[in-house]
């Protein structure tokens, strides 16, 4: 079982974390980067798996600069919530609280990151500003990546989105494929937003095997 930690930011600013270790020594360390719910037990599930395969997880609380403790459910009233604390949090702040968390998971060995739902789109940024800490990114349907298309990933990165997702259509899919060619983006027939959860309806497993089966690959080739 995996431990409740708490990790100090560059700013000062304390974060709490999740922390689940490997059994055996290390394979590498993996950040594990919260949906729009905290880091629930469906998160801490994930540092747990992730674990399970070597890996030393940590996953930081994004929303402890607005709120601490967040614990949300796959509810209407969970992601009202959820979307809520979101709004008061700065991407630069957040970006401070993950590097704090790749400095805690390199105790593993080299990092990679790994998130879904608004922490598909702190990968897909953190990707791209902290290349001196992380060595690969695997992002799960983050939306407005668009927004950050003029930043470029400084590591190997990957993205999964699902056919359905209706908040990020297929047009946008199309463009960060155009806007970054070595980017991998892989897309999944019939999944939605949330595909990976196995809490939320929308869960899909054929797809969610396929990217963790990705995910894991590309750990093992960039950590180990």
């Amino acid at each position: 079982m995996g431990e409740d930690i708490r990790l100090t930011a560059g700013d000062g600013h304390e974060v709490d974390a999740y922390l689940a270790r490997p059994a055996g020594t290390a394979r590498g360390g993996v950040v594990v980067i919260q949906e729009i719910f905290g880091v629930n037990g469906h998160i801490r599930d994930v540092c747990e798996r992730f674990a399970g395969e070597g890996y030393l997880a940590v996953a930081p609380a994004i929303f402890d600069r607005a709120e601490r403790g967040v614990q949300l459910d796959y509810t209407p009233d969970g992601m009202t919530q959820g979307r809520g604390i979101r709004a008061k949090i700065d991407m630069n702040d957040v970006i401070k609280d993950v590097s704090a968390a790749a400095d805690r998971a390199a105790e593993g060995g080299k990092v990679g990151i790994v998130g879904y739902c608004w922490g598909g789109l702190i990968v897909y940024v953190s990707a791209c500003r902290l290349g001196d800490k992380l060595v690969c990114a695997s992002g799960y349907y983050g939306a407005n990546i668009k927004t950050y298309l003029s930043e470029t990933p400084a590591v190997p990165t990957i993205l999964h989105f699902g056919t359905l997702d209706a908040s990020i259509p297929m047009n946008e899919v199309e463009d960060i494929r155009a806007a970054h060619p070595d980017v991998v983006v892989n897309v999944y027939e019939g999944a939605d937003h949330g595909f990976n959860c196995d809490q939320r309806k929308q869960f899909h497993p054929d797809a969610a095997k396929l990217a963790q089966e990705r995910t894991l690959a590309l750990f093992a080739e960039h950590l180990s």
